[in-house]
């Protein structure tokens, strides 16, 4: 647009000079051409063009009408100087409203006609008067239609950028909300059960500790084994780590070694293998140990039990393990599946395992009756939909 109107400034003078060449005027006219150059160059500093789709500020309209008077003089003196009026009119029609902006073009067309109508010499030239106003009509139609076709665009586009934003914050959201749950569930099945561990074997040190000093020390000494285990388990997920238990081991030995230390103190727990276990993700292996790990922290608190059994079977679409007690058992039902049901502030343990069999695309069920002990069975799918390469995720 800058290049049109310098183009076409010069060839104005250029075809006034030639033309109109010792007119009494030529003086005057050849510092209105400059000082019309010399106001468009300061307009695209002093008062730059307003940003697309906003409206124009007081310094601009300002500019705008000093450049169209001196044109309108500049037109009165120089018929040449007709041409400028394309620039001026692109640049009304792209910075000013669209009713604004058809009013100037229509003014300029009218000057534009006058002009011609009054420097015509001879015979009477209808392209005079119809050519500029066939021209202003195409062109006021054509910038207008994209106008409002730059106005949608930016409409979709202050949307689709709110809608990206909108995203991202429910995005955020939705990870705070998950890693919350992961703390929450890898609480309870470590920190959680080691302090219920060391509570009980501190009360019971405290019960025997003059009566049976041996008994208190072996008590103290498993409480101090279990926080150190405790602490571990703490540091490795705070890194988002594997199981302390899974660290040396696959889940079979580390299900054993479990099962082998929740043994004692009235309880026995006995591990079984069904089916010779492959290579299993690293998440399918977290998983089932940290439902072992909550079934059992369930049996020693509520369960009053003297047996448990952890079976993991292996089968070549699925594994599944199976935690049964010989305990007292309790009634099952859709909107309280938990034998802590009604006791404030517990009953976390199956939601969490019920969540990371979810997760995985398995299901975990529980059945029990009162008396009759109790078995969580969490089935976890080995198909392909199950990404096995140890790395996690599904496809």
């Amino acid at each position: 647009m800058h290049a049109a109107f310098f183009l076409l400034l010069g060839a104005s003078l250029a075809r006034y000079l030639i033309r109109h060449e010792g007119g009494g005027h030529t003086g005057r006219v050849v510092v209105l051409f400059a000082v019309f150059g010399l106001l468009y160059v300061a307009g695209r500093f002093v008062a730059p063009p307003p940003p697309s789709g906003t409206r124009p500020h007081a310094r601009y309209l300002a500019w705008v009408g000093t450049v169209l008077t001196v044109w309108v003089v500049l037109l009165a003196l120089a018929p040449s100087a007709a041409w400028c009026a394309m620039p001026l009119f692109f640049t009304g029609l792209h910075t000013l409203s669209t009713r604004t902006a058809v009013s100037l073009a229509a003014v300029l067309t009218l000057l534009v006609v006058a002009s011609k109508l009054r420097f015509a010499q001879g015979e009477f030239d209808p392209n005079a008067v119809i050519a500029p106003p066939a021209v202003a009509a195409v062109g006021t139609a054509v910038l207008i239609h994209l106008k409002r076709q730059a106005a949608r665009q930016r409409a979709l586009i202050d949307d689709l950028v709110r809608t990206r934003r909108d995203l991202a914050a429910t995005e955020r959201r939705a990870g705070i909300l998950a890693e919350r749950q992961r703390l929450s569930t890898e609480i309870h099945d470590t920190l959680a059960q080691g302090l219920s561990s060391q509570q009980m074997l501190l009360q019971a040190a405290e019960r025997v500790w003059h009566a049976d000093p041996g008994a208190a020390r072996g008590h103290m000494r498993d409480a101090a084994e279990i926080a150190s285990r405790s602490l571990t388990e703490a540091r490795r997920f705070v890194h988002d780590l594997a199981p302390a238990d899974l660290a040396e081991r696959t889940l079979a030995p580390a299900l054993a070694a479990l099962a082998d230390r929740e043994s004692g103190a009235g309880l026995t727990v006995v591990f079984h293998l069904d089916g010779a276990p492959g290579p299993l993700p690293e998440r399918v292996e977290a998983a089932l140990l940290r439902i072992a790990q909550g079934a059992l922290a369930n049996v020693r608190e509520h369960a009053g039990a003297t047996r448990a059994a952890l079976t993991l079977t292996c089968l070549d679409d699925q594994i599944s393990l199976d935690i049964a007690d010989d305990g007292r058992g309790f009634a099952v039902t859709a909107d309280a599946p938990s034998a802590t049901a009604g006791r404030p502030g517990r009953g976390h343990g199956l939601p969490a395992m019920r969540a990371r069999a979810r997760q995985l695309g398995g299901t975990l069920t529980v059945e029990s009756e009162p008396g009759e002990g109790t078995v969580v069975s969490a089935a976890i799918p080995l198909t392909p939909a199950l990404d096995t390469s140890g790395k996690g995720g599904t496809t």
